[in-house]
């Protein structure tokens, strides 16, 4: 069973960033991209780790949220991804994106310099009394090398500037203690970010999915989310299944920097966007791009994907 339905809810797509060749943002691209997410009732979400966010200047980030902004509109909210090593970049972040149009700032741990969960709490304490839109907070070890202890994340929860939590840690136990926390409380919302995970993570009361693999598909996220809803677990599983499939056409194997390459791929052979990346990722070569498209095309079609 889904949680109560709060007012930052349901399924956000963590959308990768549209380059053109010249490493400008490809406004059309990004239409072309976000106008589906839509479409399907899901929100999307720019500038995290899957629209390499860490990669992108100020200029590049501030092109996407305007470009996303102006496809989304005023009756849709609209996620940003703010991540730096400075409090004062990622305030100057914050009150760019706001004035841009974004909705909601997604925050990571700074990451340069171990920190303890005092410092944790200190930091995120300063952004959400300074930022000029809610916070919520994002955990992903995998990159920043540090994890959110939950004490730390439930802390700030009572912030009254801090809205949720978008976790994309690979733990069991965590995921079903976030659930437990926070499900009951209605303002605070849970964003399972571990995307194999969702129906197990929305059947036990999460609030929301984080899929990036919903840049291709995100009706088939929608459709899982509402299977779960509507207690009809054998096509929510069947769903899941389905988006585990996809998933593993880009990702099986691969680290990140090499799974958002291949994305773009996909999505390049969907008309969406081109394949072109932000340094230090790099493209494929030919050689591997043309095998990569040769495995993959069959199995997307098979999948329905496209």
């Amino acid at each position: 069973m889904i949680g109560k339905k709060k007012k930052y809810s349901g399924v956000v797509v963590p959308m990768v960033t549209p380059l053109n060749i010249a490493q400008g943002i490809d406004r059309e691209a990004v239409r072309r991209l976000i106008g589906p997410v839509l479409d399907a009732g899901a929100a999307p979400f720019v500038l995290g780790s899957t629209g390499e966010g860490h990669s992108l200047s100020f200029e590049q980030k501030i092109g996407m949220v305007e470009a996303a902004a102006e496809v989304t509109g005023k009756e849709k909210v609209l996620y940003a991804g703010i991540q730096s090593n400075s409090l004062s970049s990622a305030l100057s972040e914050a009150h760019a994106f706001a004035a841009r149009g974004a909705d909601i700032l997604v925050a990571t741990l700074p990451f340069y310099y171990p920190i303890d969960p005092e410092q944790m709490l200190r930091f995120f304490h300063a952004l959400a009394d300074e930022s000029p839109l809610p916070i919520m907070l994002y955990n992903m070890p995998g990159l920043t090398k540090q994890s959110i202890p939950l004490s730390v994340a439930d802390k700030l929860s009572r912030h009254k500037n801090v809205i949720g939590l978008k976790d994309s840690e690979r733990n069991k136990e965590r995921l079903f203690d976030s659930i437990q926390r926070w499900s009951e409380r209605e303002d605070f919302s849970f964003f399972v970010g571990w995307a194999a995970m969702s129906f197990e993570g929305l059947n036990r009361g999460a609030d929301g999915i984080v899929p990036s693999t919903g840049n291709l598909c995100p009706s088939l996220y929608v459709s899982l989310l509402e299977a779960v809803a509507s207690g009809d677990k054998n096509k929510a599983l069947e769903l899941q299944n389905r988006t585990n499939d996809i998933s593993k056409l880009y990702q099986e194997g691969k680290d990140l920097s090499h799974s958002i390459p291949a994305l773009k791929l996909m999505l390049r052979a969907q008309g969406k966007c081109q394949k072109t990346v932000a340094p230090p990722l790099y493209e494929m070569s030919l050689s591997e791009e043309e095998l990569f498209l040769s495995e993959v095309a069959p199995k997307m079609n098979k999948l329905a994907c496209t």
